[in-house]
């Protein structure tokens, strides 16, 4: 089961607030302004900074 689309509309980056971009096939979320990767672990985005990879 993916992200809802209603969900992904509401998310944004917890440091710069800016839009973030699903990646289905990595399950990972991405931020462009921030550079930020967040991982999605059954379903739930893991949206703390301090866990998030650079890209």
């Amino acid at each position: 089961m993916a992200l809802s689309q209603k969900l992904l509309e509401k998310l944004v980056c917890p440091q710069c607030k800016g839009k973030l971009e699903y990646v289905e096939s990595a399950a990972k979320i991405n931020c462009g302004s921030c550079k930020l990767s967040f991982r999605v672990v059954d379903d739930i985005p893991v949206l703390l900074v301090d866990e998030a990879e650079k890209l």
